[in-house]
């Protein structure tokens, strides 16, 4: 796992590592600037329940969502999720095989091979 930002140490609901942020802000310049990335579950998936990503427009943040930030980039999760995602470490690989967005979840009791999908 990737050294994490120093936003990490104020131990907020959903953490992101160095590599993490570093990917979504170069992703966040091709898709445009007023965009944040809204993360959440979804009942489905191997172990029962799916992780949710994807980038939104900062308008549509209500105020049933919880809002993180990083150095300048936000991360929004409804508060129904964040019950499951609660201490989530986002991270991201560079690796061939394997590669991409990779999700620690500590309330997790099971998860499925892809690390796309757990159980509670």
């Amino acid at each position: 796992m990737t050294q994490a930002t120093q936003s990490q140490t104020q131990q907020q609901g959903i953490q992101l590592s160095e590599a993490a942020l570093k990917h979504l802000m170069m992703l966040k310049e091709q898709q445009g600037d007023a965009l944040c990335l809204r993360v959440g579950v979804r009942n489905g998936g191997c172990s029962g329940m799916s992780y949710m990503m994807d980038f939104e427009d900062l308008n549509k943040v209500t105020e049933h969502d919880e809002v993180f930030d990083y150095e300048g980039f936000k991360i929004i999760c409804d508060r129904k999720s964040l019950l499951y995602l609660y201490g989530l470490m986002l991270d991201y690989s560079y690796a061939l095989i394997g590669g991409g967005f990779q999700f620690t979840n500590p309330n997790a009791n099971q998860t499925c091979g892809c690390g796309k999908s757990f159980g509670v």
